[in-house]
């Protein structure tokens, strides 16, 4: 694993030891942004379950501002911030250890909004839709925001969920990644 594009081009990743995390590939990695970027002119980026962190300092690298980044492990957590330290983007991004939930309610008492929120969840996880209305009832999402979900392709998640619309869905073997895209209300 390594940062494909932008400011940490080439650095190399850490995985997270076990097999409890399952790192983007490359290949995905470099789809994913083809379809959202592939560079960006600042903006805040949410990487909720974040597991080694690739997705967010991609993001990172290729030129939103800021970072935060939330998983559930401990392990993962010591990863993200030791990728981040590799990639020389520490200073830019906010690392921890929390509830996918949890961390949504608090990160809305901060006031912030990302313009690009990352969800890859272990594939058993379900309740990404729950999320996603969650996140857009306690305004975390800016106005233009674009939602990445990693899933197991066997999933389908609708085409709008609240205020967000499905831009595309696309299957890498038993990996599928969906964008949604924050749509304006109707007036």
């Amino acid at each position: 694993m390594r940062v494909i594009s932008g400011s940490a081009k080439g650095r190399p990743l850490k995985a997270v030891p076990g097999m409890g995390t399952r790192p983007t590939t490359d290949k995905v990695k470099e789809a994913i942004f083809s379809m959202i970027g592939p560079y960006f002119t600042g903006g805040n980026v949410l990487d909720l379950f974040a597991g080694t962190g690739g997705l967010g300092i991609e993001a990172l690298s290729r030129g939103m501002e800021r970072a935060v980044f939330v998983d559930a492990d401990k392990k993962s957590v010591e990863v993200v911030a030791a990728n981040l330290q590799a990639a020389r983007l520490s200073e830019q991004a906010e690392v921890y250890r929390n509830d996918a939930s949890r961390a949504i309610k608090a990160l809305s008492k901060r006031d912030l909004q990302f313009e690009l929120v990352f969800l890859d969840p272990p594939y058993k996880m379900t309740a990404i839709e729950e999320l996603l209305h969650s996140m857009q009832e306690l305004g975390l999402l800016a106005d233009k925001a674009i939602a990445v979900v990693e899933h197991d392709a066997a999933n389908r998640y609708a085409d709008e969920i609240g205020g967000l619309a499905l831009r595309k869905r696309v299957e890498y073997g038993e990996i599928a990644v969906s964008v949604y895209d924050k749509v304006a209300p109707a007036t």
